[in-house]
């Protein structure tokens, strides 16, 4: 696939469990994105963000805590267990990175697997100026003087900073940028070439069940490894953000949790309503709101199920478009596109607008063609119909189909059809103040926009609104976005 990557410097927070690494991430990002929780291994795939701090620009990574040092030295181990190659894709940023923080905690004083942690650091980094040591916790001057006793582990004084109160963390940017070259800001193009806006960015929300192959998706479209792939459930428990160039525009991938029936009710019912499964729910759910399109990854070797249905459900609901990915078609042996699609649209009888790719995230078959239909989507949610056109519309389509009353003994009159609103596109039927209108007339009017018009994957909302004046007088009103 023929995508750019920035060639930004890479800063790397590396240490063992829980001495603040994604408390720190968010913190240098202004963001809360990184999942946090005093739970050992919370943090999985490695978060990455950018950062700008006097004049430059940077990758920002938090990995996974370490919890055995052997599964950064011992690179030859086969394991599939999945806190485990969450170490060795610690190992494999470390060698990318060009500076690396190494946090301590300087609540907890130095412990034995700081000194092992060091002892692997020395041994694999060739340029030790990379390695900054960071005490961590360092809430009040106390603290700040104890984390002297680091200076035994003899990769430099520590800088003290507390990530919980932003305590010491300029600074803490202030030594990392004097350390980096000079990198120019990012600048955000659009396809004419022209300067986009931070609010620009394409965000494609990947949602499914859980081991639908969400997470192989991203490497495929990403060309590399960067999200760890295992079949556990709940590998990913948080958002990640993985920003990407395409044709010029840009593109935020957030790959998230797996969504599972069973998932969204054991963490309502649990005990302890502050579970790690809950949270990462909730928030794959929440990403579906502030992006502008959703892939509903499927397995189709499998087959749908009324999970995917609900899915589908909360993505229109939040008014975000869509395409369904049908993954694993590398294990189906008829390739019947037709058929597949008739299954699909079965199942989900109201997503009959919403496109299909089929696919192979392992082979990378055919995904190379989502991000092209995912900016002619993007361009449908801001298709603007001007109003002589829709007259014109409106007066073809009632003389197909004469508007459909939905009580009373009178046919209703349509006065207007006018667009109120884009992205997504919102439409106001205009009708006397007596007059009803069926539902299904109003599905009609959609079905018609979209057959004249397009907006391919894209959620379309049709209202009612009715004249002020009793004789159903034309009248201006104001019009409140549903």
């Amino acid at each position: 696939m023929n995508y750019d990557k920035k060639n930004l410097p890479l800063v790397v927070i590396f240490g063992r469990t829980n001495v603040g690494k994604s408390t720190l991430f968010n913190c240098l990002i202004e963001k809360h994105q990184a999942l946090i929780s005093d739970i050992a291994g919370t943090t999985r795939d490695a978060n990455w963000a950018q950062v700008e701090w006097q004049g430059k620009t940077m990758d920002l990574v938090d990995t996974g805590g370490i919890m055995d040092i052997k599964f950064l030295t011992e690179k030859k181990l086969q394991t599939t267990d999945i806190e485990a190659e969450v170490q060795k894709q610690a190992r494999g940023l470390l060698a990318r990175a060009d500076f690396i923080l190494f946090l301590v905690d300087a609540r907890d004083g130095l412990l034995p697997t700081d000194k092992e942690l060091v002892k692997f650091l020395m041994k694999t980094i060739k340029d030790k100026k990379k390695i900054m040591l960071v005490a961590n916790k360092a809430d009040n001057p106390k603290l700040r003087t104890q984390s002297s006793e680091f200076n035994k582990l003899g990769i430099g004084e520590p800088l003290a900073v507390s990530a919980a109160n932003g305590s010491g963390t300029g600074d803490l940017l202030d030594e990392i940028t004097s350390k980096l070259p000079v990198s120019p800001l990012l600048t955000r193009r659009g396809a004419g070439g022209e300067e986009k806006e931070e609010d620009e960015t394409i965000n494609i929300a990947i949602i499914g069940k859980p081991n639908v192959g969400k997470s192989s998706l991203v490497n495929s479209l990403l060309g590399e490894e960067r999200i760890i792939v295992s079949p556990t459930p709940h590998t990913t428990r948080e958002p990640q953000d993985i920003e990407i160039k395409y044709k010029k525009n840009i593109f935020t991938l957030i790959d998230t949790a797996g969504i599972s029936k069973k998932g969204r009710q054991s963490a309502k019912q649990a005990k302890n309503k502050n579970t790690l499964e809950k949270f990462s729910i909730l928030k794959s759910l929440a990403v579906i709101k502030k992006s502008d399109l959703a892939l509903l990854v499927i397995d189709i070797n499998e087959g749908l199920t009324k999970q995917e249905s609900k899915l589908l459900e909360e993505i229109v609901k939040k008014q975000t478009s869509l395409i369904i990915i049908a993954n694993k078609w590398d294990l189906i042996k008829d390739k019947d596109t037709k058929h597949y699609t008739r299954e699909i649209n079965i199942a989900l009888p109201f997503a009959q607008w919403v496109p299909i790719q089929f696919i192979s995230a392992l082979t990378g078959s055919k995904t190379e063609k989502i991000l092209d239909l995912a900016l002619e989507i993007y361009q449908a949610r801001h298709i603007t119909i001007k109003a002589n056109s829709l007259n014109k519309f409106l007066n073809k389509i009632v003389k197909i189909h004469r508007p459909a009353k939905a009580k009373g003994i009178k046919r209703p009159r349509i006065y207007e059809l006018a667009q109120v609103d884009t992205n997504p596109p919102v439409f106001k039927v205009r009708i006397s103040q007596k007059d009803t209108l069926n539902e299904s007339y109003l599905r009609f009017i959609e079905n018609q926009l979209r057959k004249k018009y397009g907006f391919l994957g894209t959620p379309i909302n049709v209202f009612v609104e009715r004249n002020k004046n009793v004789h159903g007088q034309h009248e201006d009103l104001k019009i409140a976005k549903p």
